[in-house]
C-alpha cells in the first residue's frame, strides 16, 4: 500500500510539474532559511557551554542607582577582589584584568649568535589572571600548570600564540617575553586553544600579582575606581543555591557599599555565565560582540514566518488545484476507497514535495554557509551535518508535511463521489475561496512586517552612520602607544615631526577616543560641598591638543594648559546639569576633586559629545592632562593624499620608536563597530523582506496562473463584448490589490509595535512616520500587480478564438 502511495504521488508531481516547482522552491527556500537560522541560534546560545561547571559560574558585576536611573558596568572596584573572598569563605574567586593592543617582544638568539628581537601586539585576548580562575573555567594546560601564575612576573600562552611567537609551542615554556618593552615574563606553561564561542578568548595570560607590581591603581582601598578592565568570577560551591549565594553577596554589599541615600546606591550583582553573551546592559565582551535574546527570538520569529509563508503557497494552490482532481477523487471512492487512505495518499504526495524540497534546502545551505559571517556575529562557521541539525530537518519536514497538507488532504478526501464524478464541484462548494484569500492576507501581512522593519532598521542605521556626534570622527588615524617613560621622553619630538609632514593637520595624545565602550568612573568630590557626589564622574585624558584633533567645541571657559599631570579640569554640559548649575558658566573656577586626590580647578565646559555609542545617554564626563595614561596618538589627516600620508605616518613611527610595533586603527571604523550587530540585523531584515517578497510572488503568480486557466472562457466571452486588455487585467488584479489592503491595516500596528521596541534600544533614535508605512504598501503593490499584471496580459491578449471554438 504504502508503494501504491508513494508511486501514485510521484506521478501526481510529473503531472502538474509548474505547480510543484513553485511548491518545491517556496518549500526549499524556506526549510534552508529555518536550517540556517537555526545553526546560528544554536551556535550563539552554545557560548561556554564547553565548561563543566557552566551552571555553577558568574561574574560580579556593578550597578549604580542615582536620580537618572540604573546603570551597570561588567567591572569592579579593585578591593572588591580580596573582600569577596574573605567575606565568602568556601566560594571560589577569581580576579582578572584585561589589557588591550599591548606589546609583547620575543627576545632570542639565532644559531650564529646574532641577537633577535620579534615584536607582537595583541589587540585583546591579554589579560592578568589569578590562579583561582582555572579552578572555575575548563583550560587544559599542555605545559606547565596554572599554579605558575601565583608568583609575578611568569605568563603562559595559549597554542596558537606560542607557535605565533616561536614557531614551535613545545620551545615556548622556559623563554622570556618582555611586555610593552619594560617588564620581563617568564613563560610558565602552554595551554590548549579556547573554542570559539567563548567570550574570554585568552592568548597570553600573566599573573595578577604582575600587575599589582606594575601599575598603581590603589590595590587595597579605592573603593571608588570602576573599570570595565577589571572583573571578578565567581564559582557557586555544588551545596550551596544560588540564594544562598546571593545573600552572600548582599552580606557584602551592605559592608563595602554603604548607601548614603534612599535611592542611591551601588552594589554588586551576580550576573549568571549563561548571561554574559546575550546581557548588553554592560556593553561589549572581551569576545567582541554580545547576541541578545530578544534578537535570538527575532531570528526564531523570522525563520517561522518564512516557513509558515511557504506553507501558505502549498494550501493555496492545491486547494485551489483541488477542483481539478475531482474525478479523481470521485473514480477512487466508487472503486472502495474510503476517506482516510485518500487522506494518507494526499499527504503522501505532500511529503514527497517536502523531501524533495528538505534535500534542495540542504544544497542551499551548504551554497550559502561560507557567506553566513555577513548577517551575522560568528567567529566560526558552523557545521551542516550534524546529528542536531539533521534532527532538526526531520522534524522540520515533518511539521512541515502536516502544516501544509492536513488541509488540501482534507478537502480533496471530502469530496462526495456523485457531485465529483458530474463535474460539479467548484472553488465555491469546496469551501475554499475565503480560506485563501486569509492565506493571502497572512502571506502580505507577513512580507509588509518585514518590509516596514527593513526600512526603519536602515533608516536607524542612516540616522546612526550620519548623527551629529559632537566632534569630527573623519580621518582621524590612532596610533597605539605606551604611557612609559622611554615613550614619553621621545613624544614631543615625535608630534613635532609628524606635524611637519604634508598631509597632517593636527597631532595629539589620549586615553582613547572620544566615543568608545571605555567606562572608566571614580566618585569625585564638588564644591567642597562636604561629601562625594551621588553620582560617578567618566574619565577621558588627553593633551592640550586634543580638542583641536577632534574638534571639541567650548562653550563656556577655556582648555587646560600643557601638562604632564592633572592640573586643571574640562567638563561637559551633562556634568554641569547634574550637579545642579544653570548656566556652564557657573562651575568655572569650581574645585573638583577625583578620588582621594587633590582639589583642582575647573577652566572650561565643553559641549555635550556622544561619549559612547547611540545606545546610551551621554555621561558626566571630566576631560584633563594625565601623561602616564596616554596610550594612544590621535593624528588628524587631511582628505587628500590618504595613503601617502599614513605610510608616512608609519616611518616616522618606526624612525623614532624602533623597540615598537606599529599599530593603528581609524576612529571612524571603530565607531562602526558600535553597531555591527545592528548593522547585520539591517542586513537579515533586507535579505528576509526580499525572500518573504519572492514567496508570496510566488504563490501570487501560481493562484493567477490557477484563475487564468479555469477563467480561460469567461475572460474570452468579456473580450467579445469589448472588454479591453486594461479591463482584463483590472478583472485579475482587483482582488488582490483589496487583499494586499487589508494585509497592509494588519501588518501595520504589528509592524509599528515590534520596531519601536527595537528603537528604545537607542537613546538617540529616529521617530517612525507615517513615509515608512506608504513606502511598504507602494512596494507591495507594485510587486503583487507587476506578478499578477505578467499573467494577467498574457491572459488578455489571447485569441477568444481559442477559448470559444467549442462552445
Amino acid at each position: 500500500m504504502i508503494k501504491n502511495y508513494l508511486k501514485i504521488a510521484i506521478r501526481n508531481v510529473l503531472r502538474y510539474k509548474g505547480y510543484s516547482a513553485i511548491n518545491v522552491a517556496g518549500l526549499a527556500i524556506g526549510i534552508a532559511s529555518c536550517l540556517l537560522l537555526f545553526l546560528v541560534i544554536r551556535y550563539e546560545n552554545s557560548y561556554e557551554k564547553f565548561n563543566k561547571n557552566y551552571s555553577r559560574i558568574y561574574r560580579a558585576v556593578t550597578e549604580d542607582k542615582d536620580a537618572s536611573g540604573l546603570d551597570y558596568n561588567p567591572g569592579t572596584p579593585f578591593p572588591a577582589i580580596e573582600a569577596l573572598r574573605t567575606q565568602m569563605p568556601g566560594v571560589t574567586v577569581a580576579g582578572l584584568n584585561a589589557h588591550f593592543g599591548s606589546q609583547f617582544t620575543v627576545v632570542g638568539q639565532l644559531e650564529s649568535g646574532t641577537n633577535i628581537e620579534k615584536k607582537f601586539i595583541e589587540e585583546s585576548g591579554a589579560f592578568f589572571m589569578e590562579p583561582e580562575y582555572f579552578q572555575i573555567f575548563d583550560v587544559k594546560f599542555l605545559s606547565g600548570s596554572p599554579d605558575a601564575l601565583k608568583a609575578p612576573n611568569t605568563t603562559v600562552l595559549s597554542k596558537k600564540t606560542a607557535e605565533k611567537y616561536f614557531g614551535n609551542w613545545e620551545k615556548a615554556t622556559g623563554q622570556t617575553l618582555k611586555l610593552d618593552n619594560n617588564y620581563t615574563l617568564n613563560i610558565a606553561g602552554v595551554f590548549e586553544d579556547q573554542p570559539a564561542n567563548t567570550d574570554m578568548p585568552m592568548r597570553v595570560i600573566t599573573s595578577y600579582s604582575t600587575l599589582k607590581t606594575i601599575r598603581d591603581y590603589g590595590w587595597d582601598k579605592d573603593w571608588g575606581t570602576l573599570s570595565s578592565n577589571n572583573q571578578v568570577m565567581i564559582l557557586r560551591p555544588e551545596n550551596m543555591s544560588e540564594a544562598q549565594l546571593q545573600a552572600q553577596i548582599d552580606v557584602f554589599n551592605k559592608k563595602s557599599f554603604p548607601q548614603k541615600k534612599k535611592d542611591d546606591y551601588r552594589s554588586a550583582v551576580l550576573q549568571p555565565l549563561s548571561m554574559l553573551h546575550h546581557d548588553d546592559r554592560m556593553g561589549g565582551n572581551f569576545g567582541d560582540h554580545v547576541t541578545t535574546k530578544a534578537s535570538l527570538l527575532t531570528l526564531t520569529l523570522i525563520g517561522l514566518l518564512i516557513i509558515v509563508m511557504a506553507c501558505i503557497n502549498f494550501v493555496n494552490l492545491s486547494t485551489a488545484q483541488a477542483v481539478g482532481r475531482s474525478r479523481e477523487v470521485g473514480v477512487r471512492k466508487v472503486l472502495g476507497g474510503n476517506r482516510w487512505q485518500l487522506f494518507w495518499q494526499m499527504i503522501g504526495e505532500t511529503g514527497v514535495i517536502v523531501t524533495i524540497s528538505v534535500a534542495l534546502a540542504i544544497l542551499q545551505a551548504q551554497l550559502a554557509l561560507p557567506y553566513l559571517k555577513t548577517f551575522i556575529s560568528i567567529e566560526e562557521i558552523p557545521a551542516l551535518f550534524t546529528t542536531q541539525n539533521m534532527l532538526f530537518l526531520l522534524g522540520t519536514a515533518i511539521a512541515v508535511t502536516l502544516l501544509a497538507g492536513a488541509y488540501p488532504a482534507l478537502v480533496l478526501s471530502g469530496f462526495r463521489p456523485a457531485l465529483a464524478l458530474k463535474n460539479k464541484i467548484t472553488s465555491a462548494t469546496v469551501g475554499g475561496i475565503s480560506i485563501r484569500r486569509g492565506l493571502v492576507i497572512m502571506q502580505f501581512a507577513i512580507s509588509q512586517v518585514l518590509i516596514i522593519g527593513t526600512i526603519v532598521a536602515v533608516s536607524q542605521m542612516n540616522f546612526v552612520r550620519n548623527a551629529d556626534l559632537g566632534f569630527k570622527k573623519d580621518a582621524v588615524l590612532v596610533l597605539n602607544s605606551r604611557p612609559d617613560s622611554a615613550v614619553i621622553a621621545r613624544m614631543e619630538s615625535f608630534k613635532a615631526a609628524l606635524k611637519e609632514l604634508p598631509g597632517v593637520v593636527n597631532v595629539s595624545r589620549s586615553s582613547d577616543v572620544p566615543s568608545s565602550d571605555n567606562n572608566s568612573s571614580s566618585n569625585f568630590a564638588f564644591d567642597h560641598r562636604g561629601e562625594d557626589e551621588p553620582f560617578d564622574i567618566f574619565h577621558k585624558f588627553g593633551d592640550e591638543d586634543y580638542f583641536k584633533t577632534y574638534q571639541l567645541e567650548l562653550v563656556a571657559g577655556r582648555p587646560f594648559r600643557k601638562s604632564d599631570t592633572i592640573t586643571e579640569f574640562v567638563v561637559n554640559e551633562t556634568f554641569t546639569k547634574k550637579v545642579g548649575a544653570k548656566t556652564p558658566e557657573e562651575v568655572l573656577g569650581k574645585e573638583l576633586r577625583l578620588g582621594r586626590g587633590r582639589w583642582k580647578t575647573i577652566v572650561g565646559v565643553v559641549k555635550d559629545f556622544k561619549t559612547n555609542s547611540l545606545r546610551e545617554s551621554i555621561k558626566p564626563l571630566e576631560l584633563s592632562s594625565m601623561s602616564s595614561r596616554y596610550s594612544q596618538v590621535d593624528v588628524k589627516i587631511a582628505g587628500a593624499h590618504l595613503t601617502q600620508t599614513t605610510n608616512a605616518i608609519k616611518n616616522a613611527w618606526e624612525r623614532t620608536f624602533p623597540e615598537y610595533a606599529y599599530s593603528s586603527f581609524f576612529v571612524d571604523e571603530t565607531i562602526a563597530n558600535f553597531y555591527r550587530q545592528e548593522e547585520q540585523l539591517s542586513k537579515l531584515y533586507k535579505f528576509f523582506a526580499a525572500l518573504a517578497i519572492f514567496i508570496s510572488c510566488l504563490g501570487l503568480y501560481g493562484l493567477v496562473s490557477f484563475m487564468a486557466v479555469q477563467r480561460t472562457k469567461e475572460v474570452g466571452i468579456r473580450k467579445v463584448l469589448g472588454a479591453s486588455t486594461g479591463n482584463i487585467v483590472y478583472l485579475f488584479s482587483k482582488e488582490f490589490t483589496i487583499l494586499i489592503t487589508v494585509a497592509f491595516l494588519i501588518a501595520t500596528p504589528l509592524a509599528w509595535l515590534m520596531m519601536n521596541n527595537w528603537l528604545q534600544d537607542f537613546v538617540f533614535r529616529i521617530h517612525i512616520s507615517i513615509g515608512v508605512f506608504i513606502i511598504a504598501i507602494l512596494i507591495s503593490l507594485g510587486i503583487a500587480w507587476i506578478t499578477v499584471g505578467y499573467k494577467a496580459v498574457r491572459a488578455a491578449l489571447a485569441s477568444p478564438v481559442k477559448s470559444l471554438r467549442s462552445e
